[in-house]
């Protein structure tokens, strides 16, 4: 009750904060009255224009993770339909999805690392907002045509498109949002940032939820409308004056970019770059191998199977809704925290939390009511783990190498954790079920306790110019 009534104060307070900033007269902001008027006002519009980019920004994370989170919810009646025109009358059985489904996993993920590795560089070189621009426009389309579908490997090479946008949506994102707020306030606003991924996810589960009559197609027909967010990015944000400031003397160029990515293993930055892209590593195995198959393990609940499709539907996104609940609060909880404590006990927590919650959730047998109130707590973790992300990484870099960085630590590992959802449904063919493959993924999280004392210190300390 006492960390609820905690996290309910601070997030009072920064909603104050921003309503305060955009709308109160400056006699009522207690700014020493030495400051002339000129100044003051300016003052105001970059606070104005702070705010202005971290809902935009957030905004078209949320239409983002949308389209990420449609893939999981229709998996299994999509790769059902698909695979039964290929499979000549053989049963569609719950290992060959989960086959199926893993390597498309795989394939979505190799892309999401590729785009945030190279366009977060190009980001460093071009603009930042040019590149979420380029970005929002692949995730949109691609998920659009995937409606289309015939084949499986049809769908695979959409969600390999889909993967390098999002890749790069969330290397130049978070560096742009990091140089826009001070120092003072860049842990919530990271953690702000990060919700749109649970608001994204929950977004996805009421998508699917009003569709179900209509089938997996017009879910994922829905992401087209996204390219909308391309218009928010260029009337809305422009690239930070720091930014800016560094790119007085250089042009833009691709060339450098590649340039950029070795700068990353020299010197003092060695250890920033590989500490950032282990913690991701575990993040994103732990995600992808396990956590993102809830929607899998609740159709593969006994209980559920006196139901009809659309019933089952909407348990199913009942279900991730549930789950997002706990990774919003899990978002929204690692900045408040991270700005007490720092964000490295923060990690050691999360990692913690998640390598209970995993067997707990899915190894034991539970009923569907259970396995409701246990998402919550799951999501909490495995999912609000990634609010550090937006906030420490860019810490660990100077603002010409920022994105780069983060973009590489980011995604770098989720190269190597590609490999976690084609594990988990070969552990699915193996042990027999959704549950006990993804208790099995839970180790990957003794990894991450490993790397946090090792992890550089960022608490207190300015961003690197």
């Amino acid at each position: 009750m006492m960390y609820g009534s905690a996290f309910w104060m601070a997030h009072d307070r920064l909603v104050r904060s921003i309503i305060h900033c955009m709308s109160a007269p400056s006699d009522e902001l207690r700014l020493p009255h030495r400051i002339p008027s000129a100044e003051w006002s300016g003052r105001r519009e970059v606070a104005s224009y702070q705010i202005q980019a971290l809902l935009v920004t957030w905004l078209v994370w949320v239409l983002g993770a949308m389209n990420v989170m449609l893939y999981s919810l229709v998996l299994t009646p999509a790769l059902q339909e698909l695979l039964d025109t290929q499979t000549l009358g053989i049963s569609v059985t719950t290992s060959l999805v989960g086959w199926y489904g893993g390597i498309i996993f795989s394939i979505f993920l190799i892309g999401w690392a590729l785009g945030g590795i190279a366009l977060g560089a190009l980001a460093d070189t071009i603009s930042r907002t040019r590149i979420l621009m380029i970005a929002a426009t692949l995730i949109a389309f691609s998920t659009g045509v995937a409606a289309f579908s015939q084949q499986w490997w049809h769908l695979a090479c959409l969600r390999l498109l889909t993967g390098i946008g999002i890749g790069g949506l969330w290397a130049s994102g978070a560096a742009l949002v990091a140089e826009i707020w001070a120092n003072r306030d860049r842990a919530r606003a990271a953690g702000f940032l990060q919700s749109a991924w649970g608001f994204g996810f929950f977004l996805a589960a009421a998508v699917t939820w009003v569709l179900k009559d209509f089938g997996w197609r017009a879910s994922f027909a829905i992401g087209l409308l996204t390219v909308g967010s391309v218009w928010l990015i260029s009337r809305y944000l422009r690239d930070s004056a720091q930014w800016r400031q560094v790119q007085v003397q250089a042009q833009p160029d691709t060339a450098q970019a590649a340039s950029n990515i070795a700068l990353l293993f020299q010197g003092s930055l060695r250890r920033s770059t590989w500490s950032g892209t282990g913690l991701a590593f575990v993040a994103v195995f732990g995600l992808w191998g396990a956590t993102n198959w809830t929607p899998s393990l609740v159709q593969s609940l006994p209980e559920l199977g006196a139901f009809d499709p659309p019933a089952i539907a909407a348990r199913v996104s009942l279900a991730v809704m549930l789950l997002n609940v706990g990774a919003l609060l899990g978002y929204f909880s690692f900045g408040i925290l991270a700005e007490r404590f720092g964000p490295k006990p923060v990690f050691a927590f999360m990692n913690a939390g998640s390598l209970a919650m995993m067997p707990l959730t899915f190894y034991f047998p539970h009923s569907y009511l259970t396995v409701l109130g246990l998402l919550p707590i799951l999501g909490f973790f495995t999912k609000g783990v990634f609010g550090g992300f937006p906030l420490y990484l860019p810490e660990l870099f100077p603002t010409r190498l920022r994105s780069t960085g983060a973009g590489f630590c980011y995604n770098a590992g989720r190269i190597v954790a590609s490999v976690s959802p084609f594990i988990t449904g070969t552990l699915v063919a193996t042990l027999g079920s959704f549950g006990r493959a993804a208790s099995a993924v839970a180790v990957v999280y003794v990894v991450g306790l490993f790397i946090i004392p090792l992890a550089p210190e960022t608490k207190n300390r300015p961003l690197q110019e």
